[in-house]
């Protein structure tokens, strides 16, 4: 069984910081790509990020270009969200996603629970 936990979400005002964490455990062989995906009410849910294996290749938004920064740590299986200058439109639940393949070699795509962002001023 695999789980992706994100954490660091909440209310922050326009102009201010946060930064998402999501680490995956259970019975993983390898991490593939790994991003930050995000839905507002009533949209669709929307790429905001994603970082591949090796962490040298990253693909954002462009609503979200030179403001948000997308990292991963390997050893620990978890990738980061630095998100700066939030926007009011930022708002949204935060979802990380994660492919990977198990240890019985099933490579699959898996999503965490979701994190509420909040923007206000």
């Amino acid at each position: 069984q695999v789980r992706l936990v994100e954490s660091g979400g909440g209310l922050v005002q326009i102009g201010g910081s946060l930064r998402l964490s999501c680490a995956a455990s259970g019975n993983i062989f390898n991490m593939y790509t790994m991003g930050w995906y995000r839905q507002a009410p009533g949209k669709q849910r929307e790429l905001v990020a994603d970082i591949i294996t090796g962490g040298g290749v990253t693909n954002y938004a462009d609503s979200v270009k030179g403001r948000f920064t997308i990292s991963r740590d390997n050893a620990k299986n978890t990738v980061y969200l630095q998100m700066n200058n939030l926007k009011p439109e930022d708002t949204a639940v935060y979802y990380c996603k994660a492919d990977l393949r198990t240890v019985t070699l099933a490579r699959g795509a898996y999503w965490g629970q979701g994190t509420q962002v909040t923007v206000s001023s």
